[in-house]
């Protein structure tokens, strides 16, 4: 069986097309491992978002070449295709993201591994149920739309991925479906814009297979919540048929948690960036959303840094974050991205200013995180368990997302398994972690 290595970067949703790319390379032999000298073939899924995600995307193509590796790139940075093969002559196959077909057939022509190539548009594991995960087998991501309508300045998403264009939900419940006959329990809902979820097919008016069923975020939630005992909403807008999942969450049918990637709260820099939500609007709503469900959990992502972003617009940002009083919260500093139309704008901000911003953004969103942790001392929560770090048993409550979000070290909680679902109640915490004791298996969600 012949040998690929796949080298996996970016975000959840290039992780997915990772996952149907790997899905495809085994249905077809190859024998696929994580990075690994003695393949002949190595598959690099780049990130080209900012520039730090380009230098690790740089770093792994540059060294499958100095191993005399064939490479073959694909993602994000894929659609720099000229840069690309400029900066690695060498290079033989470059294409941009989700293109799994273009690169199966790649592989096979250069691991001369028979010469029939894959036919295009093929499903691979979501229909089949056989999707292989980079996951942990316990918790998944779902990407229910590809592609993006709207125009922020600062992203090349839309050229990249297209249009916003909706997966079907029956599409989408078989795969959900599959998953959880396969041991998943945690599904994460993924898109660039998951609240826009139907738009493009008016909410499946346009959609002859569907016969009916209408095709909304809503729905489609609702149907989930009875198929897996977690959902979990990621890159969600403000927009306000949100409220309606909030009802849901309130119902206990899907997590209590958002992620809204907000990127700034000044009224000129949001105008700057194309955003599609005023920040005072975002307050009322999320005032509103709390009012309903005290206990949400919200996530946000901000950038700094944005050419023309004054002191001033600083100060406004972290006056939101003292209102909004976010559980989470990333921040970036501001990276030109090839062919965004904010690279032209006047007055880009030097990187030392960008990064004493970034500083600020987490300092002061350090004790609000950890006053909206605080509220869960002395509570009994649910909680993931997804494994141990030094032997100590960790896993995650409703309140937190993998990889990006915090953990709960679960003291006593020998013989627990990835996967299980437990009460454990919280002693103390920390700016970003819980700590506490186990109380016992939720009864029929082991």
């Amino acid at each position: 069986m012949t040998t690929v290595s796949y080298v996996s970067l970016g975000c959840p949703k290039a992780l997915v097309d990772s996952e149907h790319i790997v899905t495809a390379l085994a249905d077809e032999e190859f024998s696929v491992v994580g990075e690994h000298e003695s393949a002949g073939v190595v598959v690099v899924n780049t990130c080209g978002f900012i520039n730090q995600a380009k230098a690790e995307s740089y770093a792994a193509i540059e060294a499958a070449i100095e191993n005399d590796q064939e490479v073959v790139v694909t993602g994000c940075l894929g659609v720099e295709k000229e840069s690309l093969q400029d900066r690695f002559p060498s290079l033989r196959f470059v294409s941009g993201p989700g293109q799994t077909t273009e690169v199966v057939n790649a592989v096979k022509h250069l691991s001369q591994k028979g010469v029939a190539s894959l036919l295009k548009d093929r499903p691979y594991g979501s229909e089949s149920g056989n999707r292989v995960l980079l996951t942990p087998d316990h918790y998944a991501y779902l990407k229910i739309a590809e592609g993006c309508n709207h125009k922020c300045t600062f992203c090349v998403i839309p050229s990249m991925r297209g249009p916003l264009e909706s997966r079907g939900v029956r599409d989408i419940l078989s795969e959900a479906e599959a998953l959880a006959k396969n041991g998943v329990k945690e599904l994460m809902l993924i898109a660039q814009d998951l609240s826009a979820y139907g738009l493009d097919n008016h909410y499946g008016a346009n959609s002859n297979e569907q016969a009916g069923l209408r095709e909304d975020i809503f729905l489609l939630c609702d149907e989930l919540s009875s198929i897996l005992p977690w959902v979990r909403l990621h890159y969600v807008y403000p927009y306000p048929h949100v409220d309606k999942l909030i009802s849901l969450m309130a119902d206990n049918k899907i997590l209590p948690y958002l992620d809204m990637p907000l990127q700034h709260a000044s009224p000129d820099v949001l105008k700057a960036m194309k955003r599609p939500a005023s920040s005072e609007k975002t307050l009322n709503r999320i005032r509103k959303w709390r009012e309903l469900l005290p206990d949400l959990s919200i996530r946000s992502n901000f950038i700094v840094g944005f050419p023309g972003e004054t002191d001033e617009d600083v100060v406004l940002l972290l006056e939101f974050l003292e209102e909004a009083k976010l559980d989470r919260v990333g921040c970036f500093t501001y990276s030109q991205v090839s062919g965004a139309k904010a690279n032209d704008f006047q007055d880009q901000i030097p990187e030392r200013d960008k990064l004493d911003r970034q500083d600020l953004v987490y300092e002061h969103q350090a004790s609000i995180s950890q006053d909206r942790l605080q509220r869960h001392v002395g509570k009994t929560l649910n909680v993931m368990i997804d494994g141990d770090i030094d032997g100590e048993t960790v896993g995650r409550t409703i309140y937190d997302a993998p990889e990006i979000d915090g953990l709960f070290y679960i003291r006593n909680a020998e013989n627990l398994n990835a996967g299980d679902l437990i009460f454990a109640r919280v002693d103390h915490c920390d700016d970003h972690d819980l700590f506490g004791e186990y109380v016992g298996h939720q009864v029929g969600l082991r």
